[in-house]
């Protein structure tokens, strides 16, 4: 395969910007609704883990009625925080990081860091739960890999990494700066209406024509016919 084109992915993400935009995907509500402090959308991140992004706003909406900054939240206990979230995935495994989050935050004037590293240094708190961090929180250019951006930058050619981290450092080579923090919303809404996991709505979509995982498609099944 060629090495993706910059001005022609950044077209495409443009166009996939603004189809995605009309079916109103939930991953707007849910980045809209969780804005209030760093803190919340830490959290927030932290929660929509394996579960989605509705269910994600409730439970993070019902938690931060209950406590909204990392001393308060640190002072409830652990069925506190499960009643609050649930049915979140994993919901006793994430009240209990919530807990420890709150804790090592307490100990650091209750601030959410900035600094990749010491978002990182924080229980429960991996690459992407990170990087959305400091995209979302603090509007610093970062490209978050989830499912989602995974899977769709290895569907347009945009990627042949095996890894998030992989995936990661393509797209930063393809695109410039200052389009970084947009790649995770467009892609993560796109993966919620149109290019799904399986059955992939490829008929409605605006750049089907020019998506490399179709053209493929369409490539075996011609071949398969022909036999």
């Amino acid at each position: 395969m060629s090495s993706p084109d910059p001005r022609k992915a950044a077209d495409l993400l443009e166009r996939i910007r603004s189809q995605v935009e009309t079916l109103a995907p939930p991953v707007a509500a849910f980045e809209k609704g969780i804005r209030d402090t760093p803190f919340r959308v830490l959290i927030s991140v932290l929660l929509s883990s394996r579960t989605r992004d509705p269910v994600t706003l409730a439970a993070s909406t019902r938690l931060f009625s209950l406590a909204a900054d990392p001393e308060t939240m640190a002072r409830l206990n652990r069925e506190q925080v499960e009643g609050a979230i649930f049915p979140v995935g994993f919901y006793r495994r994430k009240a209990l990081r919530i807990l420890e989050i709150s804790r090592s935050l307490t100990g650091m004037d209750g601030r959410v860091p900035e600094d990749v590293d010491t978002l990182m240094s924080l229980p429960g708190v991996g690459r992407k739960t990170a990087n959305l961090v400091r995209s979302l929180a603090f509007g610093i250019p970062e490209v978050a890999v989830d499912i989602h951006v995974f899977r769709i930058s290895r569907r347009l050619g945009w990627s042949l990494g095996k890894t998030p981290g992989d995936v990661e450092t393509d797209l930063k080579r393809l695109f410039p700066q200052e389009l970084w923090n947009r790649i995770n919303r467009v892609l993560v809404g796109f993966g919620q209406t149109l290019c799904l996991p399986r059955r992939p709505r490829c008929a409605e979509c605006a750049i089907h024509t020019e998506c490399a995982w179709y053209k493929a498609l369409k490539e075996s099944s011609s071949t398969q016919e022909s036999c």
